[in-house]
Formats: structure tokens, sequence, C-alpha cells
């Protein structure tokens, strides 16, 4: 029996009844919409696959109601307004498929970002705000909406309403009195200053909220239901400036207090549903929690709106694991589970929860490399661990027209991405690895208890390889003639990296930082991490858990200064929780040597010396090619991949990994 079944029971939002307890989280759709604001074909198979995949209500990315207060440089977005006549023909097409597989699908719409337009997004006008207010990003003072702007922005909230309607949308999400955005600057007294009706009280700073889902119900009716994106809580210190778990402050933007009375009253106004977060712009990591972020950290804050309202409650954050979804729902905690990354990473989680494959489910790690990163640096959105992610139909598997016996050296994520494409294809892959389990630098990356997803990656390619019946050769190195005498039709090498290294003198409690992770050497209780990358940073951040004393020497300017995560809540995190831990840091200093348990830095004003048990080398990675340099000349059918072809991150090993097995 399925000890899982509560959560496939129906719900009801309004109106509108959904299958299961699952929703598909709202996640930017950058590069899914067509030239006129429709969504294109990429938009279209990415929703209906996580229909296909059994979730219950799908939630679009976000949609921009209005283009002329605040330019989003048409088309980064589906518009429901811009075009449409185009927005209803493609999003009709995407409603219809959905539906098929008896899922529900609505429309989240926004006013706009106000002060927090991403740099790369922001058109050629000036960012706009409740009141002249200090950017996010940028050093720009904002300018202040006029009324007569603020009613336009309402009025284009019915139109596209009534559009979505037209268009086979079940219902719509409003973005947002959420995380800082433009509406949301109009509830929180920090960014509104203004003194006119949408100033002042807080029922006047939610006057732009209450008006929006006035204007829809009178559109389409009280039956058409309209949720809201809310954060009870902002976790802001000031302006830029973000809590940090734990940490003790003063809320400067909404306190938990006016939190639950807002609740109440957006609630009355006629929402239907509250889909609970919380964090901002300023700080960033609570919007969208990286690994440091525990699991399920919203569902304190989602419990405490399930007992001010009476509408169902949707809770996101980090909630994967299906036990704590389950309690969730037992409990009261919440209506509704809201999956976000693990749909993109995995668009089948839900059904093969349902078929009692948890196994089987991919992970997200949490990276954000592949979705926000991407979004906040090129304004596209996809998956590091699923290459697939809103490249569905570009990305599909080739069927083969000759099975072909392909050779793989190296079992670490970009030989098991390779042997799992080749077999799902139809080829016969055999992996020889020469440590004693899969998972290559996964396996020293994910031994903080932070990064246990990366472990679950690792653990998911050797139960995928299982089940595909791939051979599987742990403890085996393979060498040259190995490979000549093997009559394998390709060859592809994925021998990894090697830390890199240097002397120091005394080395022998000089250690790599992938030895102390897996354990194999002791730090001591007071150590000196070279590096502070993004590698060196979390080790520091594990060591200092352990109660170990750790001081950084980084010989740039900042700490990830290189290599760090793309996405600004994952850096901007580590990079606060390094000081927030006490770990001590000197940047602009270079390592000399290492002697009697004293380390010599020279700095700017001259040579330092530090007393520690250990030093420990977190100074990146260099590629493992000389089987391949060897066979290059030797074998016509040869690939290299992952770290060995060019040292990278997880994302792109996985990415060329299917790239290159998907064309054999």
């Amino acid at each position: 029996m399925n000890r899982y079944k509560k959560l496939f029971e129906p719900v009801k939002i309004g109106k509108c009844e959904i299958k299961n307890r699952f929703a598909m989280a709202p996640m930017g759709p950058l590069g899914l919409s067509d030239s006129e604001g429709g969504f294109n074909q990429r938009g279209i198979d990415y929703y209906t696959e996580r229909a296909k995949g059994g979730t219950g209500l799908i939630i679009t990315g976000v949609t921009f109601v209005d283009n002329v207060v605040e330019e989003h440089g048409m088309p980064n977005c589906p518009c429901p307004t811009h075009n449409p006549v185009q927005f209803i023909r493609t999003a009709r097409e995407m409603t219809e498929r959905i539906h098929a597989y008896n899922a529900k699908i609505f429309l989240q719409m926004s006013g706009g970002f106000g002060r927090v337009t991403i740099p790369t997004n922001l058109g050629e006008f000036p960012p706009v705000a409740p009141s002249p207010i200090q950017h996010r990003w940028l050093d720009k003072i904002c300018r202040e909406l006029t009324i007569e702007e603020i009613k336009s922005i309402v009025k284009k909230f019915g139109d596209g309403a009534y559009n979505a309607k037209r268009a086979g949308f079940d219902g719509v999400q409003i973005h947002a009195v959420h995380e800082g955005y433009l509406i949301d600057q109009f509830a929180i007294s920090l960014f509104n200053k203004r003194s006119d009706e949408y100033g002042g009280s807080l029922e006047n700073r939610l006057r732009f909220a209450r008006e929006i889902v006035e204007e829809i119900k009178e559109r389409c009716g009280e039956d058409f239901p309209v949720t809201l994106r809310y954060s009870p809580k902002s976790f802001i210190k000031d302006l830029r400036d973000g809590a940090l778990p734990g940490e003790k402050f003063t809320e400067k933007g909404r306190d938990l207090e006016e939190g639950i009375e807002a609740a109440r009253l957006l609630v009355s106004y006629g929402y239907d549903s509250l889909d609970v977060d919380v964090g901002s712009y300023d700080s960033w990591w609570w919007s969208h929690p990286p690994m440091y972020q525990e699991k399920g950290l919203y569902r304190p804050f989602a419990k405490l709106m399930k007992d001010t309202v009476n509408v169902p409650i949707i809770c996101a954050g980090r909630m994967d694991n299906p036990d704590m979804a389950l309690e969730a729902i037992e409990n009261g905690t919440c209506d509704m589970i809201s999956l976000g990354r693990p749909l993109l990473a995995d668009p089948d989680y839900v059904n093969k929860l349902r078929a009692n494959r948890i196994e089987s489910i991919r992970p997200c790690i949490s990276c954000q490399e592949g979705c926000m990163g991407r979004i906040q640096h090129y304004s596209m959105l996809n998956c590091a661990v699923n290459p697939q992610a809103c490249r569905e139909k570009d990305n599909a598997l080739n069927p083969i027209l000759k099975k072909k016996k392909v050779l793989i050296v190296g079992g670490g994520v970009a030989g098991c991405e390779a042997a799992r494409v080749l077999a799902l294809r139809g080829h016969i892959p055999v992996v020889y690895e020469k440590s004693d389990k899969l998972g290559g630098n996964l396996i020293p990356g994910g031994a903080p208890d932070f990064k246990e997803d990366d472990i679950a990656l690792a653990t998911w390619y050797d139960n995928t390889l299982k089940n595909l019946d791939v051979e599987v050769n742990l403890n085996t190195e393979i060498t040259k003639e190995d490979i000549l005498n093997s009559n394998a039709d390709e060859v592809i090498i994925a021998t990894g990296s090697a830390p890199k290294v240097f002397s120091l003198g005394d080395d022998s409690k000089v250690y790599t930082a992938a030895d102390v992770l897996i354990g194999k050497e002791d730090c001591g209780d007071n150590t000196v991490i070279v590096g502070g990358g993004l590698v060196g940073c979390e080790l520091a951040l594990d060591l200092v858990k352990k109660g170990k004393k750790v001081t950084i020497v980084e010989a740039l300017n900042k700490i990830l200064a290189v290599n760090g995560p793309l996405c600004s809540a994952n850096s901007e995190m580590l990079e606060r929780l390094i000081p927030f831990n006490n770990i001590d840091v000197k940047v602009n200093s270079k390592v000399k040597s290492y002697n009697n348990g004293v380390l010599e830095i020279e700095r700017e004003n001259g040579l330092e010396t530090i007393k520690c048990d250990s030093v420990i080398l977190a100074i990146g990675y260099k590629e493992e090619n000389s089987l391949y340099n060897e066979l290059e000349f030797e074998v016509p059918n040869i690939h290299l991949l992952g770290d060995a072809r060019k040292v990278s991150n997880i994302m792109y090993a996985i990415w060329d990994a299917y790239e290159v097995a998907n064309h054999i």
C-alpha cells in the first residue's frame, strides 16, 4: 500500500477541484515566449510535461500585464495583454494539452519588478517604485508611480485575467505581495512613503492588491479563482541587507504581526488561496533558498497562515522530501505542496511517488545554476541536473539505427550521465571506475550536511544504471591497451580532475580539501584553508559547524571571486555565512611556507604567521586527461567529457555528457 495516498486526495481552490496536493511552483519563464508574447513550443512542452508527470496544479512562471509603465524587454516572458489574439491562441493549445492529463493550470500575473528589476532585464526607462527609493541592484533612485499609472496597471490585470480565462486557464495567481516586487513594495512601509490613498495605513498600502482582485472578479466572475503569492515576513535588516537564519535583528520589512493582519485583509478582499513563502530581494536567500537553508523552511509560516485564514494554503521551499510533504498535509501545516526546482529536475516526480518509485526520482541539488542563475545572467530557465528541462522537444532522446558498444572510463557525473542516456537510447554502455563507488567529485562535494543532495544524486545515478542493466566495473583502473583490445565501437573518457597541490615545506599536515571532506585526513582543531572559492568556503562552513577554528587565506581581493555560484541567492548567503560563523578571512594574501605548525603568509603590509594544526589546499582542480592524450590518435570514435575536458561544474558535466551521448 502506498503510504503517500493522502497526498493524492483532491483539494479545492474556490470551486476549482485539483486532483492531488501537488502544485508546480511558479518559476521565471524566460525563454518560453514567442515574439508576440504568446507561449512558444518550448513553453508549451515544458508545462505539459509536468502535467503529464502527474502534477495536479501547474502555476506558470510570471507574466507581466503591463509593458508601458515598466518596460520588460518584450518578449522575454509571455504576456496576456501585449497581443491578446496570439496569447490566447498559443495558451489555448497549452491548456488543452494540460487538461488532457486531468491537471489544472493557473496563469501567474505580475504588476512588475519595481525597485528589484534585474539589471539584464531593465529597459531604457528608469526603474519605478511606490516612492523615490534606492534600487536593489543598481545605484539608482527609482521614480515614483503616479495614481494614473497604478490605475492603468490594475486595469491591465483585469484584461490579463480575462484573456487567461478565454485561453482555458482555470485560475490566476497574482504576483505578488511577496519577495519585495512592486505590489509588495506598496504594501511595506520601508518602501512606501506615499501620503495619498496608496500610502500610510496598512489598508492603504494594500489598496493596490485589493483593487487588483476586485477588478479580476468583476471581469471574470466570482467563481474564477484568484490566488496570491504571499510572504508574511521579509527578513530585511535594511535596504540591500538581509538577515541570516538564527540571526537576531530588527525587521525593517513586514514583520509577522503585520503579516498576520495583512493576510486577513487580503483574504477578505477576495483572494481564494495564499501561496506562502518568506523573504525579499534584500534577503534573496529566503525567497530562493540555496542548500545552506534547511529543507521545508517555510513550514512554520505556512502553518501560521493556515491558522489565520480560512482559504487553502500552498507551501513551497525545498519540500521535495515526500515524508516531509505528507507530514505537512497530515498535521494541517498546509493544503498543497508546491514543487519548483524538484519539478525542473524531474517532471515525473508526482507519478513516481504515486507508483512507489521514490528511488527513481532525480534529486534537485539546490545549486540554482541552471535555474535562477541562468535567469539572472542569461534570461533563460533550465536545470543543472536535467538537460531536457525547457528543451523537452529539442533535447528529446534520438532513436538509434545501430546498437553500439560504448566503453566509458570514469564513473563520475559525466560518465554516469553518458551511460544513462546511451542505455535509454538502446546502446550498450560499459563503465569502468577506479574507485569503489560512482559519483566522482559528488562524493567529497556532498560530504557537508548541507550538501546531502549531491550524495542523493550520486545514489540516483547508481540506482538508475542498475535499473537500466548497465555494466559497471568498480575498483577497475583501465589502461590504453585494455581499451584498444576492447572491441568497443566508441570510447568516452571521463576521468575527471585532480586537486591542485603545491609544497609548503612540511607537507605532512598539508591536505587537499577532498581528503578532509571524505574523512581520509583529520585537520585538527585549528586549520587554515588556502583558497576562498566555492570549495574552500563550503569546507570552512562545514568544519566550523563541527567545532573547528578556521581561517581562509585568499590571494584575490574577495572570497568567491572566481567560480562562485551563478545565483546571487547562493553566493550572497554563503559570503555572509562566513563572517556570521566567525570564520577569519585574509584576502590579498599568499601562503609562503608551513613548518612546525606555523603558516607564513605574505600580505600587503608584509609577512604574517598563523599557528594551525594543518593547512588545507582548496585552490582548484586540474584536468586528468592523460589517458585521452594517449588514445587520441589511436581510437577513431573517442570523446572527452566532464572535468577531464575542462574543469567546470556539475551542470556542464551533465549537459555535455547528455549532448554527446544523445548523438552517438
